[in-house]
Parts: C-alpha cells; sequence; structure tokens
C-alpha cells in the first residue's frame, strides 16, 4: 500500500500530461520532423521519445506508421529506443520511489541510447533508406480530427484515464504484486552476496529483462524491491532500462520492417547502454544518490496514510478495475455479433490494450465500416459494414499489424 500510495499522485499526473500531448500536437508533427537521414532527424526523435508515455508494445504502431510517413531508418530505430525506456508519468514515479537520480538519469540513458542506436542504424543502413515518403496522410488527418479545445480536452482525458490506463494498468498491477511478492518471501541478505558483484549480477538482469515484458512504471516498484533486498543500484537500473525497451517480439516486428541490422542495433544498443550506465552508477557515482532509506519505507508502511495519497491511490484502482473489465466486456461483444454483414479477420501482432485500441482505430477509419470489436485474447475482429476485406487489411497493416481475412463460416 505504501509503494501505491507513493506512485498514485504522480502517475495520475503522467496520464493527465500524456492525455494532453496526444490531443493538442497534430499526428503527423513527429513524421514531418523524422523525415530527414541525417543526424538531426536522430536527435529529434530521440527528444521526441523521451517523454511520451508509450510501452515497447505500444510504440511499435507509432514507429512504424511515421517509417511509413517518410520517418528515415536512423530517426524511427531512434524513436523505437528512446520512448518506452520512460516517459512523463515513469519519470515521476520513479522520484516519487527511487528519488531524484534516478529520475534525472533514467531520461538521460534513454536519449544516450537512442541517439547512439539511431546513428548506428544511419551507418549499417546507408545508402539503402527510401525516400521519403509525403505526410499527406497525417495532413489530411490532422484536417478531420481537428476539434475545439473543449472537444479535445475531452480526448485528452479519454485518452489518458481510459485508453492509457488500459494499456499500462495490468502490467503496473503486475509490478506492485511482484515488488510485493519479492519483499515477503526472498530473505533480507538473499540477494546481498550477488549485490557485491555488479559484473555477474547484470548479465543476469539482463538474461531475465530482454526476453520478459514490463512497462517502465510497472518496472520501478520490481526495482526499488531489489535493492531493498540487497542488489546494487546499476543492476537496478539495467533491469529499468532493459525490462520496457527490449523484448524479442519487438526485436522481431523491427527486423521484419527495418531489416535485420536495424534490428540488432535496437537490441544492441539498449544491452550496451544499460551496462554502461548500471555501471557507471555503481562506480562512478556517489552511492548516497541512489540510497533507499529500508527503514523509512517500513516505518511508513505501519503509518497512517496522507488522505490526498490514499485518494489518489483509489483512484487509480478503481481507473484500472474499469479499464479490466471494460476491456472483458470488448473482448466478448464477438460472441453477440449475428449481423450478417460482420466480416472476421485474424489480426497479429497485438500485445496489449493499447495495440487493440490502434487497430480499432485504423479499421474504423475504413469507409464502409459501421461498426468493430476486436478481442486481444483471440486476435479476431469483427467488422460491420460493406467495407473492403483488402482496404482494411491495409489500414491494419500500416498502423504496424497483420491482418488475414477469415473465410465465411
Amino acid at each position: 500500500m505504501y509503494i501505491l500510495n507513493e506512485m498514485s499522485p504522480y502517475v495520475l499526473l503522467g496520464f493527465l500530461i500524456a492525455g494532453l500531448m496526444h490531443a493538442f500536437i497534430p499526428a503527423g508533427t513527429f513524421a514531418r520532423h523524422l523525415s530527414g537521414s541525417g543526424w538531426k532527424a536522430v536527435v529529434k526523435a530521440a527528444l521526441a521519445g523521451v517523454p511520451l508515455p508509450l510501452c515497447s508494445c505500444g510504440v511499435l504502431p507509432t514507429a512504424i506508421a511515421m517509417r511509413r510517413a517518410g520517418a528515415s531508418r536512423a530517426a524511427s530505430s531512434s524513436f523505437l529506443i528512446a520512448t518506452p525506456q520512460t516517459g512523463i508519468d515513469s519519470i515521476a514515479a520513479t522520484a516519487s520511489l527511487l528519488g531524484p537520480a534516478f529520475a534525472v538519469i533514467r531520461p538521460l540513458a534513454a536519449m544516450t541510447t537512442a541517439l547512439f542506436g539511431g546513428l548506428a542504424v544511419g551507418v549499417t543502413e546507408k545508402g539503402q533508406d527510401s525516400p521519403a515518403a509525403t505526410c499527406a496522410a497525417y495532413a489530411e488527418e490532422e484536417k478531420k480530427t481537428r476539434r475545439s479545445p473543449a472537444g479535445r480536452l475531452s480526448d485528452a482525458l479519454r485518452y489518458g484515464y481510459i485508453d492509457l490506463v488500459a494499456g499500462i494498468g495490468p502490467w503496473l498491477t503486475a509490478g506492485l504484486v511482484i515488488a510485493a511478492l519479492i519483499t515477503v518471501y526472498i530473505p533480507a541478505d538473499a540477494l546481498s552476496a550477488l549485490g557485491k558483484h555488479p559484473f555477474l549480477a547484470m548479465p543476469a538482469v539482463l538474461a531475465i529483462a530482454v526476453p520478459m515484458y514490463v512497462c517502465a512504471t510497472g518496472s520501478i516498484p520490481i526495482a526499488m524491491s531489489l535493492m531493498l533486498k540487497g542488489l546494487s543500484p546499476g543492476t537496478a537500473f539495467v533491469l529499468l532500462m532493459a525490462g520496457p525497451a527490449a523484448n524479442f517480439a519487438s526485436a522481431a516486428l523491427v527486423s521484419r520492417e527495418m531489416g535485420r541490422k536495424a534490428a540488432a542495433v535496437y537490441i544492441g544498443s539498449i544491452i550496451a547502454g544499460a551496462l554502461v550506465f548500471g555501471l557507471a552508477i555503481d562506480y562512478l557515482m556517489p552511492a548516497h544518490w541512489f540510497t533507499l532509506q529500508a527503514t523509512g519505507i517500513a516505518d511508513a508502511c505501519h503509518a497512517s496514510f496522507p488522505i490526498f495519497s490514499t485518494i489518489c491511490s483509489a483512484i487509480l484502482v478503481l481507473l484500472i478495475a474499469w479499464a479490466l473489465l471494460r476491456g472483458y466486456i470488448n473482448n466478448h461483444k464477438i460472441d453477440k455479433q449475428t449481423n450478417e454483414n460482420i466480416m472476421k479477420l485474424r489480426i497479429t501482432g497485438m500485445n496489449c490494450q493499447h495495440c487493440r485500441a490502434s487497430v480499432e482505430r485504423a479499421i474504423s477509419s475504413v469507409e464502409g465500416v459501421d461498426n468493430v470489436s476486436v478481442d486481444l485474447t483471440t486476435g479476431m475482429a469483427c467488422v460491420d459494414g460493406n467495407a473492403d476485406a483488402d482496404t482494411i487489411a491495409d489500414a491494419v497493416r500500416a498502423a504496424g499489424f497483420d491482418a488475414e481475412k477469415l473465410p465465411d463460416e
């Protein structure tokens, strides 16, 4: 409960800022500025990616759409590396649980690895990048979605407190549960021996973090619990970097869309950056910057909780519960579809509610689509209307996923 109370005000603030960014920054802005192949586009992509609260699966359709709208491989890779490592919400939550040093170094590490990785992709793919595509599609989308300030504010609240909670909420819950299990069931000195040897501990954490998936915010309570059990701050930072940014599903999609060299650089830059920054924290920076007061946390867990933080925690819990219930209802809409005009497609590449929402938006934008529901569990989309199946499949692929029409029953 203490961890939730410490995080919830900052997480709710982060969701609000993320929603405002989503609603008030035009969709084509990023693509227009990332169409170059030089270092400037790479820097812009990293700067754009650091504050965005997108997880590693949620960032994939965004980056692929930008790539197909004209962004270079180098800029797209930079965006892919920077974005999932951190975000407005996770920076605030990091400061609340791990302290200001972690909160400053985390976006700095994301920025550095993104620049290194993006420039490296630019070198390896030099001369092979396709010409910049037009951003007319983005400009047209902006015209269609131009709304009043009140309408955009409504969109911001919906995106921040419904769509984003649906994407991040389950992973945040999992992170809190794992942190609680570590705190309760792992003895206080169980990891202290490993914590004295970061050169051994960091590769071990990497071996776990790279194939797993955890969002930037959900990784924070896990890192804090591991530090309280004896792991070094640098080793915990490796988890904070590699856990959200690198996983096999992301690497496979990057390989398909931008080539094997880009995928290898994508994974390699994250691993190298995590190790470099982890070792720098343990051996080059003052230890007191990263000291967690375990006794203070233990006392706080037994103390009365501030009213404001408790209210924020309750709001966050209710939002996550509503997101889970809403997802359950949406996933069972397919069973109620009886209209003879229903078309069924199998969607591949979805990993979270953010992915599901992206697919629904892509299909809904096709002319002739009256209604659509997507089941994340089965990967099936039911489309009501008279739209062409190939056009729908093209819209789904443009969003970064694959679609295949299922035969009529």
